[in-house]
């Protein structure tokens, strides 16, 4: 969904997760209520739709022009015990009229499907918020199973929010009934019906999703009608139930974003969409070899869709030939991208290290999970950081480039595939499961605002023997970048080796004298040193004395925190890294400025041992590997602690 926004302006959120006041006008017989901004999260069992419910409810809510943020939160299992605790499946997401820049700390409202989701979730609810549950599946057995001795709905445990009993799935099936479906087949629509509730409340399109339901059943045509009824459903028993006497609008965020346009986007497809920007730009054919692997899958998906832009994708059978095949096909001209999460790029390591031996461009894209071993495969984490900087035998310096939203993933994209091409070297874009399946709105870009990332291969030989010999040398480097030329196979007159084994500078020979690998392996690493990144931009309106530096997804969280303490009148300074490897050249200087350095991660400080080994700052860790995201309060407190310390 697109949208186009007029108004110039940029609005910053000092209270970006604070509960907002409204205003009432009547209209008919029911109130409209007008909010700043809403959290809202959607539950139930992985078989409930939830993802698919929350994925709808964004796409109306960006076509309508609110800025947004949201959080996907699922099990592992294709599909979890149904009414269990573990296989509750979640969608939260944060709309606003404003700026704003996380999914939100605590729900406004909860859309419950079953027992289970409720006990999983009403934990995060302040009080005061509303409660929308599926009736129909609070049977005795159903809540036994996650242990409620007594009915939650009447037990009076509930009576500090506002809650809404609502027979879900016996509406969705009488709404159904004209339909030639089985009760079973009815009631999976039942969260179509929960969706047009909560369209009705908040008042969102209705045209988009109904467009979408036609389109992903088009060759099932009554379970389109089927949704659909379901859906107006919802819709209709909002404006005509006496339970809802108010709905809410949240007016679109005008003032929030330059003006262009505008689309939802989500990490991997915006990462994917900047790999494709990338080859373009470069005027090479993008080629993925990859083995699939959760948060990372999608990014194969969606590329695999794309051949009419010269995009060929290979679905390895496991992570090294994945690996093995993009490499080749660097070596072969492409613009060479591997996908993985952190398991594979274990087993991808032996390959980064020939990447780094025959330098050449290659982009090793690590959707970041919970770990160690095969961990939390739908969580998030920030762990791989030292993995991407040193996991590989010998000295093998390969750079690493992190985005910080959403959004972002589409830039990073292309800021990595630059550093490949000019460089001639492997990198590390290092996303993670949070910003892979979150979304937000994104400005599609110009194509006159993409960078130039034309690439001139090697077109004859480029070095005279002492006898006066022409001769192709595969190593002889530009003064500058201290790159190689890159020799598309088959050209006449540039045949050389390539090998793991060790290179003679220049020549490309094979060469076990001491002195040239201490020579080829200080250069290696003088070029990744020597990669022009800018210089890190810090945030101090202020003056502070205390830097907050953050990396990757913890952005949003951050900024939010920040905004908070500033609103409170306490002073603090924030930067955040994109490029982790090599750092930009100010960065020993900006930390030299402070008192104290705080670097909130998801894990147990990585980028903090490498700003201590590196600069000698008493860097302060504060860490988190729940596999969630960081929330706004939390680090706001915490900040507020290490300050005050």
């Amino acid at each position: 969904m697109t949208s186009q926004v007029s108004s110039p302006a940029e609005q910053a959120d000092g209270t970006d997760e604070t509960v907002v006041g409204a205003q009432r006008k009547p209209v008919g017989t029911k109130d409209v209520r007008r909010l700043d901004r809403v959290i809202i999260r959607f539950a139930g069992d992985s078989g409930d739709g939830m993802q698919l419910t929350g994925d709808r409810f964004t796409s109306e809510t960006a076509s309508f022009g609110n800025d947004l943020s949201t959080l996907p939160n699922f099990p592992a299992e294709i599909r979890a015990p149904a009414g269990t605790l573990p296989g509750v499946s979640s969608f939260q997401l944060h709309f606003a009229d404003h700026d704003i820049l996380t999914p939100g700390d605590a729900p406004n409202v909860l859309v419950a499907m079953n027992p289970a989701a409720l006990k999983a979730n009403v934990g995060d609810l302040p009080r005061g918020a509303e409660i929308i549950v599926n009736t129909d599946e609070f049977t005795r057995r159903a809540m036994q199973k996650v242990g409620y001795d007594t009915s939650p709905l009447e037990d009076g445990s509930l009576d500090g929010y506002h809650l809404h009993p609502v027979p879900l799935t016996t509406l969705t099936v009488e709404a159904l009934k004209e339909f030639d479906l089985s009760r079973k087949e009815a009631e999976r629509s039942k969260n179509m019906f929960a969706l047009g509730l909560l369209s009705w409340m908040y008042h969102r399109p209705t045209e988009g999703t109904e467009k979408f339901l036609k389109a992903k059943f088009a060759k099932k045509p009554d379970i389109a009608a089927a949704n659909i009824a379901a859906y107006r459903a919802g819709w209709n028993f909002g404006e005509t139930t006496e339970d809802f006497a108010v709905s809410y609008e949240v007016a679109p965020a005008a003032t929030a974003f330059p003006p262009g346009v505008y689309r939802n986007i989500s990490g991997n497809l915006a990462l994917s969409y900047g790999l494709i920007a990338a080859s373009r730009q470069a005027d090479l054919p993008l080629f993925l070899g990859s083995y699939p692997i959760t948060p990372a899958s999608d990014i194969l998906h969606e590329l695999s869709r794309h051949k009419n832009f010269g995009v060929r994708t290979f679905q390895a059978e496991d992570e090294i030939a994945g690996i093995g095949a993009a490499l080749g096909a660097a070596f072969g001209g492409s613009l060479a991208v591997t996908t993985t999460s952190g398991p594979g790029v274990a087993l991808k390591s032996e390959t980064i290290g020939l990447a780094v031996s025959l330098e050449l461009p290659l982009l090793v894209v690590d959707i970041q999970r919970g770990g160690p071993s095969t961990g939390l495969p739908t969580k998030t984490e920030q762990a791989d950081l030292l993995q991407a900087m040193y996991g590989r035998n010998g000295e093998a310096p390969v750079p690493v480039v992190a985005p910080r939203t959403p959004a972002d993933c589409f830039g990073a994209a292309l800021e990595a595939a630059r550093i490949a091409l000019t460089y001639r070297t492997p990198v590390f874009l290092l996303s993670d499961g949070y910003l892979a399946n979150g979304s937000e709105p994104w400005r599609v870009p110009d194509p006159d605002e993409l960078p130039d990332l034309a690439v001139r291969f090697a077109q004859g030989t480029n070095h005279t023997l002492d006898d006066g010999t022409e001769v192709f040398w595969p190593y002889k480097r530009d003064p500058q970048t201290l790159a190689r030329p890159w020799a598309v196979p088959g050209t006449p007159g540039l045949e050389h080796r390539i090998g793991g084994i060790e290179k003679q500078d220049g020549s490309g020979n094979i060469s076990y004298d001491p002195a040239n690998h201490d020579f080829m392996v200080r250069t290696r690493q003088a070029k990744i040193d020597g990669i022009d990144v800018p210089d890190l931009a810090v945030d101090d309106p202020d003056g502070a004395r205390t830097l907050v530096l953050g990396w990757g997804s913890t952005y949003g969280p951050i900024t939010a925190a920040v905004r908070r303490l500033r609103t409170a009148g306490v002073p603090v300074a924030q930067a955040h890294l994109r490029h982790l490897n090599p750092f930009p050249a100010n960065l020993g200087e900006v930390l030299k400025r402070y008192d104290k350095v705080v670097v909130p991660e998801m894990n147990l400080g990585q980028l903090a041992t490498l700003i201590r080994a590196k600069y000698l700052v008493d860097a302060r860790s504060y860490n988190q590997v729940n596999g969630m995201p960081f929330k706004a309060e939390q680090l706001a407190a915490a900040l507020k602690e290490a300050i005050d310390d």
